[in-house]
């Protein structure tokens, strides 16, 4: 069970409401589905009676074979598995449901109440929507327009002039700078968004740096993770797909251009002008420009192998009397 202190939840639901989120099948309850409730979701290993569970992954076959889980979400090759007792929600996808049950217990409670903390610093320029939380040492700063909804948790700072889309979140000491943000965004603590773009002409005399003239454009539902960096546009501007997720403690150069819904790995760095497209579905890609990975491995085994030859042949030289 998720600590009180920190989550509220907002259940118990039925299993045919369950069922409905994670668009599943009941297997193995001879009672009316909307009468048997679950009261949380939790691990194989420690869920109990009342709980739902899944699996996805074979490796864990032995804990669901020995769960107390009352209710787990499993795919048709493995729901002959299921423990005696339990029932059985039967998906293509068990994880992709479990995450939306989750959801709806602990994201789905009682509406947020607006407020506005008096040791907020907000600009009479500024736009605010309403039902906006906005929490002490806050920065909403000349021209900027906040969408109805939005959280601004202690400490942002929220720039000149930048547009936030409804209900986006923008965590604790966040800082956002020559931006437009879309509607529904999650932005974590300490991420930076905006700044200035690494560019400069390099010259004998000194560096002379180039104006930053672009803007970052993040596009309706992204995440970006804590202490992540985006640089704005050098000229066009830097953009975020929609739904793309970003990891903790990555850095977007200037000019990145990402698609929809690409996801970047904490401690990646993408260089500035570097753009993500799509790939066929089911395909994988390496090296740089990106190729059919199979190809890209057999030239990097190739490359070695002339590596190794070329070793040798002047092994081969040295050698000769």
């Amino acid at each position: 069970m998720a600590d009180p202190r920190f989550f509220t939840r907002s259940g118990p639901l039925s299993l045919a409401q369950v069922a409905e989120i994670a668009e599943a099948e009941i297997v193995g309850c001879e009672r009316d589905p909307s009468h048997v409730m679950i009261s949380d979701v939790a691990p194989l290993d420690s869920a109990g009676p009342g709980d739902l569970s899944f699996i996805d992954n074979r490796k864990y076959v032995e804990a669901f074979t020995k769960t107390n889980a009352g209710f787990v979400l499993v795919n048709t090759a493995l729901v002959d598995r299921a423990p005696e007792g339990a029932v059985s929600l039967v998906t293509k996808a068990p994880y992709r449901g479990f995450a939306l049950v989750s959801q709806a217990l602990y994201e789905g409670g009682q509406p947020q109440q607006s407020e506005i903390s008096d040791a907020a610093h907000i600009d009479a320029s500024a736009t605010i929507g309403e039902g906006c939380q906005i929490g002490p040492g806050a920065v909403i700063q000349a021209g900027a327009r906040v969408g109805a909804g939005c959280v601004i948790e202690p400490n942002a700072v929220i720039g000149k002039n930048v547009e936030i889309g409804e209900n986006t979140v923008v965590g604790a000491t966040a800082s956002l700078t020559h931006c437009v943000v879309g509607a529904r965004v999650l932005i974590h603590p300490g991420a930076r968004i905006g700044q200035r773009g690494f560019g400069f002409a390099m010259d004998p005399r000194g560096f002379v740096k180039v104006p930053q003239l672009g803007r970052v454009i993040i596009e309706d539902d992204v995440e970006i993770g804590a202490n992540s960096t985006i640089d704005r546009g050098a000229g066009p501007d830097t953009v975020i797909g929609a739904g793309s997720m970003i990891d903790n403690l990555v850095q977007l150069g200037h000019n990145v251009r990402l698609g929809k819904g690409c996801v970047v790995v904490a401690q990646a760095g993408i260089a500035g002008s570097t753009q993500l497209r799509d790939v066929d579905a089911g395909s994988g890609v390496g090296g740089s420009p990106a190729m059919d990975q199979r190809t890209w491995l057999r030239q990097m085994a190739m490359l070695a192998k002339l590596t190794e030859m070329e070793k040798a042949r002047k092994r081969g030289e040295e050698e000769k009397p």
